[in-house]
């Protein structure tokens, strides 16, 4: 009676590895890039609402390059949002309060993808706190847009130019 337990936990063991297994190697990232500018002369602690063009998705190309495609996708979540100032050189993220970055496609409604409150920063470099929404469907679609919504606690002088890096993570189902 105890060998057939050893041998069910063994089994039970080898199928929960197995299945982890299959799902790193149908696990995949994929990278989009935009660029947002936080405009001068802006309202100290008054939100603003920026929005992004159409961001090419880039999902078809990388669906093809990881032998999978849209309909065998079964879990995308955003794995990294990471902002830099890119203009002017020399400046940091010392004058933003809060971000809140939403996602959205004209077939779908806006989620929140990515914050961070209580900005304390000197550098010219934030990784913002990701959601754990589930995004296929935004991810899925030839483009998605972004809106950002950023409160500064210091007034700004000139234009500053925030570039995004943003990385999902992709699991497709084998079957």
């Amino acid at each position: 009676m105890k060998t057939k337990n050893y041998i069910a936990v063994a089994i039970f063991a080898l199928i929960a590895v197995s299945c982890s297994v299959i799902d790193d190697l149908l696990t995949f990232s994929i990278d989009n890039q935009t660029t947002v500018t936080i405009p001068s002369g802006f309202p100290v602690n008054t939100a603003l609402d920026l929005v992004t063009p159409d961001i090419s998705s880039n999902s078809s190309t990388a669906f093809e390059n990881n032998n999978t495609n849209a309909e065998l996708v079964k879990d995308v979540k955003l794995k990294e949002m990471k902002l830099t100032v890119t203009n002017p050189a020399n400046k940091s993220f010392s004058f933003l309060k809060s971000i809140h970055i939403y996602i959205s496609t004209n077939s779908t409604d806006e989620i929140e993808l990515a914050f961070l409150d209580d900005i304390n920063s000197t550098s010219n470099t934030l990784n913002l706190t990701c959601t754990t929404a589930k995004l296929d469907k935004y991810v899925k679609a030839s483009s998605f847009k972004l809106r950002t919504r950023a409160v500064t606690k210091e007034t700004i002088t000139q234009d500053v130019s925030v570039k995004a890096d943003i990385k999902f993570q992709v699991t497709a189902d084998p079957f």
